[in-house]
């Protein structure tokens, strides 16, 4: 093998498990908590745990439209009953139900006293103010019991839990207006380079558009984190070290892109070291080797990559989890299919690579996954079409048609 041309590593460069694992033993979860109302709980992290003050449901009801009845009555032999009223939900029917006599029900009233049984209204013949039943029922059909959902004194959520749609579901059933959370975290972004123009201005000769810091604003905001933008700082160690001090001040962690490689204008890495501490620097993955870890004072410091891809693909496989677990959560363990190989894969062994793929099935309903295309890390398009990164370990070289890789659904 020639080591230029068949192998893709560096020997300086940290494998990915290891610096995840660098990464995490300097995180520590904020401190500080506030109650909010549940409307705005989206995201926020639990401070503590949820103990159930009632069942859900708190009654017993019925989960079909039909007629509610005594089993009793059917099993000493009587197969017509007359009609003594309704219960609507929202509206029970007041009174006890006698022997031989059954309501009209609607799915989620209230059971009413002295029945034990709904009869779907599909399964019955009505006669009038009687209904007559044919075939046989069991006690407790079609009944929705009291604390079948949650029980009055159980744990239904844990500390730490992030509050999604369903949870802050739960927590409405249970009667809770307020909700007690961690502190929001506050996370600081900037991207850097005089190659850089904010959107919305011409651009001059040499000059791009500065597409990371809006990537990042976008990956951040389902996060429940808050997102101090502190726009684009040039390539001038004095502005960016006062930069840096002032987002360390006000910020639990900061993302930059840019000014992490080897570059005489990259000064990203050299002032970390200067003003604070550098725990890593360069991974063993593809795209996202130029990734600088590390603190200044309290602040946790993500240097990301330049090439918009590679943002991406670092804050996916690295920082999104940091956060979490600065956040108070534990990171969500992430989804990995198997899929087949529907056109050749290039790539050298060295370091694992993370490409962008297109998930399908074939006829067969077997899945399968191409390559959106170029792989280059400035191909920003290529994360658009993308539904999966393709995840290829280290070892990896070029795959062919009808092999089966691994594949990462994408979350952003």
């Amino acid at each position: 093998m020639n080591r230029l041309t068949d192998w893709d590593g560096d020997p300086d460069a940290m494998p990915l498990e290891q610096a995840r694992a660098r990464i995490r033993d300097f995180l520590i979860p904020v401190d500080g908590t506030e109650t909010i109302p549940l409307e705005v709980a989206f995201q926020r992290t639990l401070a503590e745990d949820v103990i159930a003050p009632m069942n859900v449901p708190p009654h017993d009801y019925s989960a079909m439209d039909g007629y509610a009845l005594r089993i009793a009555d059917l099993e000493n032999g009587i197969s017509r009953f007359e009609l003594a009223g309704t219960s609507y939900a929202g509206h029970p029917y007041p009174d006890s139900v006698q022997e031989g006599r059954c309501i009209r029900i609607m799915t989620g009233a209230l059971i009413p006293e002295g029945c034990d049984t709904v009869v779907m209204q599909e399964h019955v013949g009505v006669e009038g103010k009687s209904i007559i039943i044919s075939g046989t029922l069991r006690s407790g059909q079609n009944i929705r019991r009291a604390g079948e959902d949650l029980q009055c004194g159980a744990v239904v959520l844990s500390k730490g839990c992030a509050l999604r749609p369903a949870e802050m579901g739960l927590l409405a059933s249970l009667g809770l207006s307020e909700v007690k959370v961690t502190r929001k975290l506050r996370v600081a972004i900037f991207s850097t380079g005089d190659e850089l123009q904010q959107p919305g201005q011409p651009l001059s000769p040499g000059q791009i558009y500065d597409s990371n810091r809006y990537t990042l604003i976008g990956m951040l905001a389902g996060m429940g984190v808050e997102v101090l933008d502190r726009g684009h700082l040039p390539d001038d160690v004095t502005a960016m070290k006062s930069a840096l001090l002032e987002a360390a001040r006000d910020a639990d962690a900061m993302l930059s892109s840019g000014g992490v490689s080897v570059g005489e204008a990259d000064h990203i890495r050299n002032l970390l070291a200067e003003i604070g501490e550098v725990a890593l620097w360069k991974i063993a993955m593809k795209p996202g080797k130029p990734l600088a870890f590390g603190r200044i004072g309290s602040c946790l410091f993500f240097g990301l990559p330049g090439n918009p891809v590679a943002v991406m693909v670092t804050f996916q496989q690295i920082v999104r989890d940091a956060l979490r677990i600065c956040m108070g959560q534990q990171p969500a363990a992430g989804l990995m299919l198997r899929a087949i190989c529907a056109s050749p894969i290039k790539k050298l062994p060295g370091r694992i690579e993370f490409q962008r793929g297109i998930l399908a099935r074939d006829p067969q309903g077997r899945l399968t996954v191409s390559p959106t295309g170029a792989q280059g890390s400035g191909i920003l398009s290529s994360m658009s079409q993308a539904n999966c990164l393709i995840v290829l370990p280290e070892s990896q070289g070029n795959i062919e048609v009808g092999v089966e890789v691994e594949v990462q659904p994408t979350l952003n």
